[in-house]
C-alpha cells in the first residue's frame, strides 16, 4: 500500500532501541514471535539461544526517534518508516472505532531488544506485549519471511503484519485476552482463535486505511490494490502453521497449532477486509467454522 507523497507522517510516535540482551518473563503474543517457539515444537530443536533466557526482566537499549520519517515520501523510501508512519493510521482508526481506545506503543528494533515478554529481533517476529502495552517489530524480519517462508512480503503485507500486531493490542484493552486466555493449542484453542481475530481486525483496518488523514486532511495511504491486497494473503498464508509445519520438515498436525492454517489466516484477513471489524467474532463460532 502506497503513502501520498506529501502526507505528514512527522506526528507519529514510534521509537527506535536496540542493543539490548534479551530477558523474558509475561506472555508474548504475536504474527512472527511464536514461529521460532513453533519450529523447536516440530522439529525437537532448542531454539533458546533465538528467544533468550526465560527468567524475569524488561526494558533495555536505547531509544531515539524514527529518522528521516516526515512525509509519506520518506514511508514509501523505508521500511522503519513505513511502519512508523502507519501508527498514525492504525490509532487514528482504532481511536474512532474503539471507545476508551489508548495506542500503544511502538518500538522499531534495531538487531535485538529485551523486554518484558521476551527477546525483540528479526528472529523472533514481530510481537505485542500485553504487560507493556508495546508493539515491537524488526523491519529486517521482512527480509526473512522471504528467504525462509516464500512470502514476497512487500509494502501491505508489512503494513498487515503491524495491524496483526495493533489488533492484539485492541483485544488486550478490550478485555478480549482476559475472557479468552490461552487454553494451549489445537485447531479449537483460544490461541488460534486470538491469532486469527487479529488477523480479520488487521483486513479490517486495511480495507479503511484510505480513510486516515493527516491534519491538513491528506490522506495518509492510497487505497490498496487488489495486488496488494494479494501480497497480504501471501504474508497470511506464509505464517499458517500448517505452512511452517512443512517448512520445518515436520508433518501437519493440526493439535499444535497455535495460530491458525494459512487458509484460515487468509481467511479472517478477508472476513474483515469484506465485512468489517464487527464480523470478527471468531470467538463466537464453532471450531468447524474456523
Amino acid at each position: 500500500m502506497t503513502f501520498n507523497e506529501n502526507a505528514n507522517v512527522g506526528g507519529n510516535t514510534a521509537r527506535r532501541r536496540g542493543a539490548g540482551i534479551a530477558v523474558a518473563g509475561g506472555g508474548i503474543t504475536g504474527l512472527g514471535a511464536l514461529a521460532v517457539l513453533l519450529l523447536g515444537l516440530f522439529t525437537g530443536g532448542d531454539f533458546s539461544g533465538i528467544l533468550g533466557p526465560l527468567a524475569g526482566g524488561g526494558g533495555g537499549g536505547e531509544e531515539s526517534e524514527v529518522a528521516n520519517c516526515q512525509t509519506g515520501a520518506d514511508a514509501n523510501r523505508d521500511d522503519a518508516c513505513r511502519l512508523a508512519a502507519a501508527s498514525l493510521n492504525l490509532d487514528q482508526y482504532w481511536a474512532r472505532t474503539l471507545e476508551g481506545y489508548r495506542q500503544p506503543q511502538l518500538i522499531i528494533v534495531d538487531g535485538s531488544t529485551d523486554t518484558a515478554c521476551g527477546t525483540a529481533s528479526n528472529q523472533t517476529g514481530p510481537f505485542y506485549c500485553p504487560p507493556e502495552e508495546t508493539v515491537y517489530v524488526d523491519p529486517t524480519f521482512f527480509a526473512l519471511l522471504r528467504e525462509q517462508f516464500d512470502a514476497t512480503a512487500g509494502p501491505l503485507a508489512q503494513l498487515y503484519v503491524l495491524a496483526h500486531e495493533y489488533g492484539h493490542h485492541v483485544q488486550q484493552i478490550s478485555g478480549i485476552m482476559d475472557a479468552y486466555p490461552n487454553n494451549g493449542s489445537g485447531p479449537d484453542s483460544n490461541g488460534v482463535r486470538t491469532e486469527l481475530q487479529a488477523d480479520c481486525l488487521a483486513g479490517a483496518w486495511v480495507a479503511d486505511a484510505g480513510e486516515q488523514t493527516d491534519e491538513a486532511g491528506v490522506p495518509f495511504l492510497q487505497a490498496p490494490t487488489q495486488a496488494q491486497v494479494r501480497d497480504a494473503l501471501n504474508a497470511a498464508a506464509s505464517v499458517g502453521d500448517d505452512h511452517i509445519q512443512r517448512e520445518s520438515g515436520a508433518p501437519v498436525n493440526p493439535e499444535a497449532w497455535t495460530h491458525g492454517s494459512s487458509e484460515q489466516r487468509q481467511r479472517w484477513f478477508q472476513i474483515g477486509y469484506e465485512g468489517g471489524y464487527q464480523a470478527c467474532d471468531t470467538f463466537g463460532v464453532s471450531g468447524g467454522e474456523l
